[in-house]
């Protein structure tokens, strides 16, 4: 690329897609609007104790591996493991767009947020915590996605679900018996498994609580976001889903 002009595709070449080729023009076109400012309703006015959140983290244009299992989402690229970016997927936020959205008005004083992170967002996550407000205290979940990517350092195949906290525990508690890890396999780009939002429920089952950035409508919760059905469903935790699919069993 010279004095500032695009770089013109080899004739040669077939017309199918690099990840290269289609992040770079339209990452440049999304830049030029604020997701938060542009795209995303206020915040809700009330006030919640448990907060659930899976933040849009923007990777700075770095390409990431997407072993996706939906086969689908990757037609039309030369290689179908390596050209997944979140950008491609939903409209994400750097970090101080981040900052910009006032998840602290919508906390009451004693409150727990649930966020999701990955690795090499781990400490942003933590920064990010603080600045809305909230302490750091561990891990609340660890997810193993059984399926490995390449890493800098490691394979990786983890994502982490942060806890953070705000006054004290909210009460009353539900159960204590809920596990730090999870295995399952992935699903679409960034959906998270739902045996989470499970295990919050059961801790906090009086709570008041919200999802930010949700793609789902769940009884029991209130949400914002750009993906949100318009009708409310269950939660359903793993055993809920294999004692559905026996019960289906029997009736077939």
């Amino acid at each position: 690329m010279n004095g500032g002009t695009e770089m013109q595709p080899n004739k040669n070449e077939t017309n199918e897609i690099s990840g290269y080729s289609k992040y770079h023009p339209e990452a440049k076109s999304r830049r030029k609007v604020n997701p938060l400012k542009d795209i995303y309703l206020p915040l809700p006015s009330e006030k919640y104790d448990i907060i659930y959140a899976d933040p849009p983290w923007d990777y700075g244009g770095k390409m990431q591996y997407d072993k996706t299992s939906i086969k689908s989402e990757n037609v039309g690229f030369k290689k179908d493991i390596f050209i997944s970016s979140a950008e491609f997927k939903y409209p994400t936020l750097k970090l101080k767009e981040l900052k910009e959205l006032d998840v602290a008005s919508i906390a009451a004083d004693d409150c727990l947020l649930f966020m999701w992170t990955t690795g090499p967002q781990l400490a942003i996550a933590i920064e990010l915590g603080s600045y809305w407000g909230f302490e750091y205290k561990t891990m609340a979940f660890v997810w193993d996605k059984m399926v490995h990517n390449p890493g800098r350092y490691t394979l990786s195949q983890t994502e982490f679900c942060l806890v953070f906290k705000k006054g004290r525990i909210p009460t009353p508690r539900g159960a204590r018996n809920v596990r730090q890890l999870l295995t399952k396999q992935r699903g679409k780009h960034s959906q998270k498994p739902e045996e989470v939002i499970d295990g919050i429920t059961k801790m906090f089952p009086s709570q008041k609580k919200i999802e930010l950035f949700a793609r789902n409508n769940y009884n029991g919760w209130d949400n914002w976001g750009l993906e949100i059905p318009d009708s409310k469903i269950d939660i359903l935790s793993q055993k809920d889903v294999e004692e559905n699919q026996q019960m289906n069993l029997k009736l077939d």
